[in-house]
């Protein structure tokens, strides 16, 4: 099991980039969150698989057809047990 805490910067609001988010961490199985942040970027957290979780963050550096995804900051987490996945507002 893996937890990684993603920073997504470029246009990434206003784009449906939480909605693209979810529905894939959903096809991965993978649990967690993604939120808008007030300075522009999208803030998630993945949590699964090794393998699914570093399939998620490689998508995170093309983002949803509208992005334009500019740099992704990853930190690495100890699991906490996430259940699910949702946006957050």
């Amino acid at each position: 099991m893996k937890r990684t805490h993603v920073f997504i910067s470029g246009r990434v609001q206003g784009v449906w980039f939480r909605a693209h988010t979810r529905e894939k961490a959903e096809e991965l199985g993978i649990s967690g969150w993604v939120r808008n942040l007030p300075d522009g970027r999208v803030e998630a957290v993945f949590e699964g698989e090794d393998e699914k979780v570093d399939e998620m963050v490689k998508w995170c550096h093309r983002g949803p057809p509208l992005s334009r995804v500019e740099k992704v900051d990853v930190e690495y987490e100890t699991p906490k047990g996430e259940k699910g996945f949702t946006i957050r507002y």
